[in-house]
């Protein structure tokens, strides 16, 4: 299977394998992937996810044979497009909490599965390269917009218009990954990292979450004092704040 599922006691690694396609998104890995996300959401023992790649690439894009095969059709298909796109859209959609490992090479829709989780970690030796309009594609899948969010348009403009491609360093200080660490400790940090989302009660993660993903649509202040009202109102009626007062 392209697609290998471990447990960290609450987290949920997942690991693209794929050697023989560089870990790219097949229409059988999209599957396996949206799959194994489903049977994760729906088991409450789970409370967040890692996403990382075999060997020394994280995931190299869209499987160059379904592009090949796109590109044959007049125009394309746009539901054969968007579905490529579900398989990274599902990791912006899920209710868990996600770190990516970026463990190597994240390209084209392959780093659009790293920008859709909530948090990058990534090595000195990973990159990240959008790689679109190098190979006669425009950007696709939400990807212009997930960047421009993270690293504003300068350097937007810089990776999607002039092929600039940045390292793991470089990304740390550009905003696009939290941190940078060496090789062997990616997956373990990566683990510790998401571990900490894992511990908090799920049904306060789901609203810790969904609040952080919605804070850029609110249109004022006002509008998000008032989410936030209603859900802290909700947390203190879950009797949390009181449990963990009594185990300091």
């Amino acid at each position: 299977m392209p697609l290998h599922t471990e447990r960290r006691e609450r987290v949920a690694v997942l690991t693209i394998e794929d050697a023989d396609r560089k870990n790219a998104l097949s229409p059988e890995m999209i599957a396996e992937l949206l799959v194994t996300l489903e049977d994760l959401e729906r088991n409450e023992s789970v409370g967040a996810l890692v996403l990382t790649g075999a060997g020394t690439v994280f995931c190299s894009g869209a499987d160059l044979g379904n592009l090949t095969r796109l590109t044959a059709e007049a125009g394309g298909d746009p539901t054969d497009v968007r579905e490529i796109y579900r398989g990274f859209l599902a990791f912006r959609e899920t209710p868990l909490p996600t770190v990516a490992a970026v463990n190597g090479p994240a390209v084209g829709a392959g780093m659009n599965l790293a920008l859709a989780c909530d948090v990058r970690l990534t090595t000195p030796d990973a990159w990240f390269d959008t790689r679109f309009a190098a190979i006669g594609l425009h950007p696709g899948g939400g990807h212009v917009w997930m960047l421009d969010r993270l690293v504003g348009p300068q350097t937007t403009a810089a990776m999607t218009m002039f092929g600039e491609s940045v390292d793991g360093e470089r990304a740390v200080a550009l905003g696009l990954a939290w941190r940078c660490v060496p090789d062997d400790e990616l997956l373990e940090a990566a683990v510790t990292l998401a571990g900490k989302a894992a511990a908090v009660p799920r049904d306060l993660m789901d609203r810790v979450h969904a609040t952080v993903r919605e804070a850029p649509w609110h249109t004022d202040f006002d509008a998000a004092i008032a989410v936030e009202l209603e859900r802290q109102a909700w947390s203190f009626g879950r009797g949390y704040f009181n449990e963990r007062l009594r185990r300091r």
